[in-house]
């Protein structure tokens, strides 16, 4: 989960942003797990391209009812998934199925629908891993759980400025 901004805006990131997002997703694509994206642009976009391409079995979830609305309406890429699911439930649905099918919810900067998936993560109890220093929800993930965090939650949640150890961290909380 991430910033899914456009491709013009990614040119803005920052090269640590995409260069830490890269690592994450050369880590993610050396394990035997599968990738759940919102199959969007951004650096959601650049971890989802990078895995995929070093080798990770990748699923976009789409907020389309089908691939045309995916291009044309939402303006979506289809180059870096191996399997598109279309939810044909917007944004916000699209959300909620993507966070309840993941074990592992990792977080890579973020802004509002971040912040959405990440409180729908904390709701549901999942395992949540936060890239810090990425910016965003990933780097805010402390304050929001201290200002607005439920205490009868089952939700374990991990931050790491280095993606192999919270990938680890993450894992080993599943396992």
């Amino acid at each position: 989960m991430g910033s899914a901004a456009s491709d013009s805006a990614r040119l803005e990131m920052g090269n640590t942003l995409v260069e830490k997002a890269e690592r994450l997703a050369r880590v993610i694509a050396g394990e035997d797990v599968i990738l759940l994206t919102g199959g969007t642009t951004g650096i959601v976009y650049v971890v989802g391209k990078t895995a995929h391409d070093a080798g990770s079995f990748h699923v976009g979830i789409s907020p389309a009812s089908n691939q045309r609305e995916h291009m044309e309406l939402y303006k979506l890429p289809v180059d870096a998934c191996d399997a598109l699911i279309y939810t044909g439930f917007g944004l916000k649905g699209r959300n909620v199925v993507l966070v309840r099918s993941c074990d592992i919810v990792l977080f890579v900067s973020g802004a509002m629908g971040s912040l959405n998936e990440f409180t729908i993560a904390h709701d549901e109890g999942k395992i949540i891993g936060c890239l810090t220093g990425t910016g965003g929800v990933a780097d805010e993930s402390d304050y929001l759980l201290q200002k607005f965090g439920k205490k009868s939650t089952t939700a374990r949640v991990f931050t790491s400025d280095d993606p192999e150890r919270l990938l680890s961290d993450c894992l080993g909380a599943l396992r």
